[in-house]
C-alpha cells in the first residue's frame, strides 16, 4: 500500500512475480478464492511509513485511520477503501484484489487519491496463513522489487508489511507497516 512513482512494463512484472509466487506451491484442492476473506469488514488501522526508503533513513512517520473491505464477484475480488491521517499528512487510497481462477494467484492493485493512478499489481498467494506478493518497479529512477507480506490473518489483528529490494531480492527494507483491529459491529 505504497505510493509507487514509476512503473516497469506489466509483462516484466508478471514474469518475475509469477515465478516467485509459483515457488511456494499450492496445496491440492486449494483454489485460494477465499484467502482474503479475513479482510472483509471495517478496520481501525495504524500505519508506520519509512520517510525516505532506500536511503539508510530510520525516520518513520505514523498514521491512524480506517479501512473498509467489500467483496465483489461472489468473493473472487475485493475492494478496500483506506484512509489515514498523521504528522506525515493524509493518505487516502484503495486496493482492488482479484484472483485468477486458473493460476490461483491474487493480483493486488493500489491507487491513491493524490494522482488517481492504479499501479502495476503485486502478484502472489497465501501459504500456511502467510500471503506473499511481488512486483517489479522503479524508485527514484532505480529498478527495485517490491514485496507485500500479509500475516496474522487468522486473528482479529492482521499485519501487513511492504518492503523494497534494490539487489534483486537478496535483502529487503521494510518501509510500510499496517496493523489492523477489526471494528466490532
Amino acid at each position: 500500500m505504497m505510493l509507487i512513482l514509476c512503473l516497469l512494463p506489466v509483462a516484466a512484472q508478471s514474469d518475475a512475480s509469477g515465478a516467485k509466487a509459483g515457488q511456494h506451491g499450492m496445496s491440492a484442492g486449494h483454489d485460494g478464492q477465499h484467502d482474503f476473506d479475513f479482510e472483509l469488514g471495517s478496520w481501525n488501522i495504524h500505519l508506520k511509513r519509512l520517510l525516505h526508503p532506500l536511503t539508510g533513513s530510520t525516520t518513520w512517520v505514523e498514521f491512524d485511520g480506517t479501512s473498509v473491505t467489500r467483496k465483489l464477484w461472489d468473493g473472487r475480488a475485493q475492494i478496500e477503501e483506506f484512509e489515514t491521517d498523521g504528522p506525515g499528512g493524509h493518505i487516502e487510497g484503495l486496493t482492488l484484489r482479484t484472483i485468477n481462477p486458473q493460476t490461483h494467484l491474487w493480483s493486488l492493485y493500489w491507487a491513491n487519491s493524490k494522482d488517481g493512478t492504479v499501479v502495476v499489481p503485486q502478484v502472489g498467494q497465501f501459504k500456511d496463513g502467510v500471503g506473499e506478493f511481488y512486483a517489479q518497479d522503479t524508485f527514484n529512477g532505480k529498478p527495485i522489487f517490491v514485496r507485500f507480506i500479509w500475516s496474522k490473518t487468522d486473528t482479529e489483528k492482521p499485519h501487513f508489511e511492504q518492503a523494497f529490494s534494490e539487489d534483486g531480492g537478496k535483502t529487503w527494507e521494510v518501509n510500510w507497516i499496517t496493523d489492523q483491529v477489526r471494528v466490532k459491529q
